[in-house]
């Protein structure tokens, strides 16, 4: 802890800022991810129950799945069916894009923040008559703290956007079943 805080210290603005961006990226990854994971894992038990009972011979009226919701009291058809599951799945991945995004974005941000620090260091050096590896190699590899960073907060977010998009896929496998059920039973 004291080496990062260090490091936050002795860095320029530009490094700071780039941990800052990258910290309010790696907390809004994990509550988009916290929120979505919890928020999908009961609509999958909702929409696995429905489809167990569909399954199992019952009629819609004991049906507690949000497809259900969102026929109301409409006659089953075809189009409404499909309708509502392209409506539930995309109400379903709202939020999802932004790991997609910071996924993507944060080892540019970080790599951003390498190469400032890799300038501002050969700034320094400038000055200096002799400059040796023992005095480079510090102030690089401070510099590339930043993509490591960035690659850090991309990793979580990316594997957080495949579990969340499985997550739906299997949901929408449900919805669908459901909505085959239903089809055959009018």
């Amino acid at each position: 802890m004291k080496v990062i805080l260090d490091y936050v210290l002795n860095s320029g603005n530009i490094a700071t800022i780039v941990l800052l961006v990258l910290s309010f990226y790696l907390i809004l990854v994990f509550y988009i991810f916290i929120y979505k994971y919890l928020t999908l894992g009961s609509v999958l038990r909702v929409e696995k129950k429905s489809l167990t009972y569909l399954a199992s011979g019952g009629d819609l009226s004991g049906v507690m799945s949000k497809l259900k919701r969102c026929i109301g009291n409409s006659g089953v058809s075809k189009e409404l069916l499909k309708a509502c599951e392209t409506s539930l799945i995309r109400e379903l991945s709202s939020g999802i894009t932004w790991l997609s995004i910071i996924s993507s974005t944060a080892p540019f941000i970080g790599l951003f923040g390498t190469v400032v620090g890799i300038l501002d260091s050969f700034a320094t050096f400038a000055t200096q008559t002799k400059v040796g590896f023992s005095v480079i190699a510090p102030a690089i590899s401070e510099a590339l703290v930043a993509t490591a960073a960035g690659i850090f907060v991309a990793i979580f977010a990316y594997t957080f956007h495949q579990l969340i998009v499985r997550k739906l896929y299997i949901i929408n496998t449900y919805l669908q079943s459901q909505s085959e059920i239903l089809l055959l039973k009018s």
